[in-house]
């Protein structure tokens, strides 16, 4: 387990107007029923003024945080899946009513659009006959480090701001090195990657290349001569080209995504050990806070979640002995184009979601016994804590048919 003590200033939570307002009015807390904070904005919770005794305000704004940072959440990881499922429906000849939500209940978008691209998936399939075979690397996910520090810092009154001890559990912490960096060093195309690369490419390896190649290979490909395309492990030089890709060790130019072990100076993003503070660290596990309210933790933990970025993912698709060579062509175009950006959301979705939507849920429930012992004043907040409770649900909604809806599109796009 590795610490990193944050010693920026703590920034304010931003999160896009996804829930109702209910008449924000700055500064005033909700009375008659109605909420007049603004629940869509978790900075405009963290700053407003319930007219509670500390420590339970502070829990409250914890509670309504935590699910506006929830159905930020969920709404992001909707319009990624629906997106790449639409894509994939109209590539396969849907039109745009097959694709449109049939209601404006939570998850209705997901749900239209992957249900059509799994139908047409399964369809196309059939169609083409033959062997479907979709390879996916895992895709790279990181969270910020600074992005918890400042949230706890914000969110809990007892934590000072660049104080917050934040570690980085089951993962390994990335980021900017303006040292030496011990671990690897990874340059993307644009950097100093188009140069010699002593380690693994991906993309375009023009001498010395061995590894895994979906695209034209100058060599031997699986042992044989070839001067083309190869979808097997390639020796020689390997160009992604087109639809293709490759990624292996490449001790020549590199054009692509250059990754070396053991660097002294890193132009790109190093993982492992800096020997100076690194900047603007990532954790690729699970980013643990300082101690503090369970209401903040909920709070944090699905900001985290909410703004998670994941890498898209290598994927290799081909189908063997299709009979209909015209479906076949369009299906894979289809997945290789549109795969990525979904794996990337699809990927560990259930893991990733389920323990966040639970301390949410506990969360927001649990602020609503303390408000209602708060007296007239915490009456006069219950508006707030039933907008947040219902947000919360909505979000859980729609979140358990994007597990649904992923899983449906995967396993089409799978099975062989």
């Amino acid at each position: 387990m590795r610490i990193y003590r944050n010693m920026a200033p703590a920034l304010m939570l931003v999160a896009a107007p996804l829930l109702t307002n209910c008449g924000s009015v700055p500064g005033v807390p909700g009375g008659g029923g109605a909420c007049k904070a603004d629940l869509s904005d978790p900075s405009a919770i963290m700053s407003a003024n319930f007219g509670l005794d500390a420590e339970i305000e502070g829990k409250l704004k914890g509670a309504l945080a935590a699910s506006a940072n929830l159905k930020a959440m969920a709404a992001s990881i909707e319009a990624e899946l629906s997106g790449a499922c639409k894509n994939i429906a109209m590539d396969l000849g849907a039109a745009e009513g097959d694709v449109a939500p049939a209601d404006d209940k939570p998850g209705a978008s997901v749900k239209a659009a992957c249900g059509a691209a799994a139908k047409l998936i399964g369809e196309f399939k059939a169609k083409a006959s033959g062997s479907l075979m979709v390879q996916v690397d895992e895709p790279t996910c990181s969270a910020s480090m600074d992005a918890m520090a400042n949230c706890a810092a914000e969110c809990d009154a007892n934590i000072e701001p660049g104080s917050a001890e934040v570690t980085c559990e089951g993962g390994e912490i990335s980021g900017k090195c303006e040292g030496e960096c011990s671990g690897s060093c990874t340059v993307e195309a644009g950097a100093e990657c188009s140069g010699s690369c002593s380690g693994t490419c991906s993309g375009k390896c023009e001498a010395d290349f061995s590894g895994k190649c979906s695209g034209d290979c100058k060599g031997k490909c699986d042992g044989k001569d070839t001067e083309g395309k190869c979808d097997g492990t390639c020796e020689g030089s390997c160009s992604a080209g087109g639809e293709g890709s490759c990624g292996g060790k490449c001790d020549g130019t590199c054009s692509a995504s250059c990754k070396m072990e053991g660097q002294a100076s890193c132009s790109g993003e190093c993982s492992g050990e800096c020997s100076v503070k690194m900047e603007a660290p990532k954790c690729s596990g699970e980013v643990k806070p300082p101690e503090m309210s369970a209401e903040c933790q909920a709070n944090c933990d699905a900001k985290l979640e909410a703004e998670l970025q994941c890498t898209p993912p290598r994927v290799s698709v081909k189908i063997e002995g299709a009979a209909d060579a015209e479906a076949a062509e369009k299906l894979v175009a289809t997945l290789k184009a549109n795969l990525p950006a979904f794996m990337a959301i699809a990927k560990g979705l259930p893991g990733r979601v389920e323990k966040v939507t639970a301390s949410v849920k506990a969360s927001v429930e649990g602020i609503k016994a303390v408000v209602q012992g708060a007296g007239t004043a915490g009456m006069q907040v219950m508006g707030c804590v039933a907008g947040a409770i219902k947000a919360q649900a909505n979000a859980a909604a729609s979140l358990n048919v994007s597990v649904e809806a992923s899983a449906s599109v995967s396993g089409e796009a799978s099975a062989g």
